[in-house]
């Protein structure tokens, strides 16, 4: 059953099944469980290789073929727990401690005056005796503006904080943060300010890393000493570097929208064409067995210093250690299987971090890979030319169609929008991508640095011809939202469909034909739903309101907020986009207006046959002469009108308290509400409220 050249891909898929599903369910209980259960099923594997001829345990080699496929997804199931650092004795959000001895755990990123880190806590205070701690914690510090704190990677700090568990996203369609978090081991968070933190001027992160960054900020300062365009700058930095550049939103958009943002992420494919192109070039030390190893060495010395001068960022790191692993089985390896390569690669990955998992770009890594060796040779034999250049054009068309096919269900999925001219984007991006990265890390070199104007030409150029590609018309479709289900099928009809044209089979096929028609069904009865949807979200925010009024493609959005508002495009937009709203009509609450379907006017709402009446700033210290019955009252704008004093002929069925009332003003109405027997719906760390109307 287990042939050697394929025996890591074999056993990663059980191993990743075992990671996932006990990834949700971590329990200090399941840890001896599964520890005794991954015993014995290897203790027994042990017992009948040791027997094998005595008992003649080839008539079980199905059985001893499932057992160590379920050795491998308890063995993932089992680090998967201990990887959880919630579980530990010694985490330390299981107690309050008033101070916290922590340090800098990546490089700190600075947004006007709040400067955002993770760190690691190492002890904590408690009764004046210093108590060894784990854990991971995400803090926010407002720093001052006369005298601002300036922290390294590996920066020992002493902070006082009230930390909390990180909060789950309240609006639909709001990133999941919490998840997000989770994932990278990190389950709490703090907001604290300057004169909160200590700093004991110690450094205690790893050397390495520290010494990684470092290497990094130095060229990232020859960069915007030789490049003097900033956005050319910024490309440099991000491509190259993996540096958190401020890119505009334009350039971002223009990568986006031709399906060349991958470019931007230094991954795989950076590290991917710096070894193809010193594979070229040490070709000549192929010839003996003591060149090649000296190749290797040589090789693998590169890319790490490379990553080096990439502060050795998780995803270049990632890639490292793949295309190490690579070059070792082709260099020492007698059975050169690429499949098994890749999965021992991911294996001896997630063996180190199971949470890796989650990570988006190890996803779309490790599928792309596996699209290049397993699809990208087929698509290439589908054309023969004869011409050594149109070889190489269709090599790349054949290479970009076999990445962006393997990876549309995720990319779809994820990113919600797909590009309609990835294949003219990625053909055009080839050359100067490889361009940018080879002449980007040649000018750190002194004596090479007077060609830098040449790689800021070559990079306003790049910019400038995507721009113009992402403005073609129908360059994107974008705010398209698939559910899990339709993800599933979707993946499903690809590999079916895949497989059945590489092996001619036509079941595979039909198979293929019969899950997307199945696929495309939901997604057709979703569209229509859409169409035919009637609902209202009154959102939740932090310290402003916004409601959406939605007839079938079309909203009315009530709120004080603007559209290049952070908190719109965070909370509010995402869910606008999942209902594939196209028309939006934004008004105050302060405005009256009438719409179709929507009226607006003298504090009272109308939507369908759902009224509203509101309570805002202008019923201060008057009285409401209002009656007859409403569906809810909405209470904004910490307003000073006692809810005592409603009429008594006045009917409603629930009370809405948006997130401009204080926090003092919240409590007194809900309290109000109880006492009344009322439903009271507070958009303020609460879910958001959502509405849906009868047909």
């Amino acid at each position: 059953m287990f042939k050697a050249e394929y025996i890591f891909a074999r056993i990663l898929l059980p191993f990743i099944i075992g990671i996932g599903i006990f990834y949700f369910f971590p329990s200090e209980k399941m840890i001896f469980i599964l520890a005794i259960i991954s015993a014995v099923i290897i203790l027994s594997i042990s017992f009948i290789n040791i027997t094998y001829k005595k008992h003649n345990a080839y008539k079980f080699k199905g059985l001893t073929g499932i057992s160590i496929l379920l050795f491998f997804f308890f063995l993932g199931a089992l680090l998967s727990i201990l990887n959880n650092e919630t579980l530990k004795s010694d985490y330390f959000a299981r107690n309050n401690y008033k101070i916290l001895k922590i340090w800098v755990n990546d490089e700190p990123e600075q947004t006007n005056d709040i400067v955002r880190f993770k760190a690691r806590v190492v002890s904590g205070y408690k009764n004046s005796k210093q108590i060894k701690l784990s854990g991971q914690l995400l803090l926010a510090l407002k720093v001052d503006s006369i005298q601002p704190i300036y922290l390294k990677y590996g920066d020992e700090l002493l902070v006082s904080a009230k930390y909390l568990e990180v909060e789950l996203p309240y609006n639909p369609a709001e990133f999941d943060f919490k998840s997000w978090l989770g994932s990278q081991n990190i389950y709490q968070q703090t907001f604290i300010r300057q004169n909160h933190v200590l700093k004991t001027n110690r450094n205690i992160g790893n050397r390495i890393i520290k010494f990684a960054l470092d290497l990094r900020e130095k060229q990232v300062a020859k960069y915007r000493k030789m490049i003097k365009n900033d956005e050319a700058f910024a490309v440099a930095s991000t491509l190259i570097l993996g540096y958190r550049a401020d890119l505009s939103k334009e350039t971002l958009a223009a990568y986006s929208k031709t399906g060349t943002i991958h470019a931007l992420s230094v991954s795989g494919s950076h590290v991917a064409i710096i070894f193809f192109v010193l594979d070229i070039c040490l070709a000549f030390l192929d010839k003996k067995r003591w060149l090649r190893i000296f190749k290797f060495v040589l090789i693998c010395s590169l890319i790490w210093g490379y990553a080096l001068i990439t502060g050795l960022s998780p995803s270049v790191v990632r890639a490292a250690i793949m295309i190490n692993i690579f070059i070792v089985a082709r260099t020492f390896a007698r059975n050169k299987n690429s499949y098994n390569t890749l999965a021992f690669a991911a294996f001896c990955q997630l063996v180190y971090n199971p949470f890796l998992i989650w990570d988006v770009g190890f996803q779309l890594s490790y599928i792309s890979v596996f699209g290049l060796i397993y699809l990208q040779p087929k698509i290439y034999k589908w054309i023969y030319v004869k011409n050594k250049i149109l070889n190489k054009v269709w090599e790349l068309i054949a290479l970009s169609l076999a990445a962006q096919l393997v990876t549309f269900p995720l990319c779809i999925y994820y990113f919600h929008q797909f590009p309609v001219y990835f294949l003219l984007g990625n053909l055009f991006i080839s050359i100067p991508l490889l361009l940018i990265m080879l002449l980007g890390i040649a000018i750190l070199i002194p004596i090479v640095d007077k060609i830098s104007p040449l790689v800021e030409w070559i990079i306003v150029t790049t910019n400038t011809i995507l721009k113009w590609i992402a403005d073609l018309p129908f360059s994107t479709f974008s705010s398209v939202w698939i559910s899990l289900t339709e993800f599933i099928l979707l993946s499903a009809a690809l590999c079916l469909l895949v497989y059945g044209l590489a092996k001619k089979n036509k079941r595979c096929v039909t198979a293929s034909a019969s899950v997307y028609l199945i696929c495309s069904a939901l997604t057709f009865y979703h569209d229509w739903k859409v169409l035919h949807q009637k609902k209202i979200i009154f959102f939740t925010l932090r310290k402003n309101y916004a409601a959406a009024f939605i007839t079938g493609r079309e909203a009315v959005l009530v709120t004080d907020l603007t559209e290049i508002d952070k908190n719109y495009l965070f909370f509010v937009s995402p869910a606008l986009e999942q209902s594939q709203i196209r028309k939006i009509d934004v008004i105050s609450l302060k405005t009256d207006t009438t719409l179709h379907h929507f009226i607006k006017k003298d504090n009272q709402i109308i939507f369908e046959d759902y009224n509203i009446l509101l309570i805002n700033e202008k019923m201060n210290y008057k009285n409401l002469a209002v009656t007859g019955k409403f569906k809810s009252i909405w209470l904004t704008g910490n307003h000073k009108f006692k809810l005592e004093n409603l009429p008594d002929k006045l009917e409603y069925e629930s009370i809405i308290i948006d997130a401009t009332n204080k926090d003092y003003k919240i409590a007194t109405f809900k309290t109000f509400a109880d006492n009344n027997k009322v439903q009271a719906h507070i958009l303020k760390k609460n879910p958001a409220y959502l509405v849906h109307l009868t047909q």
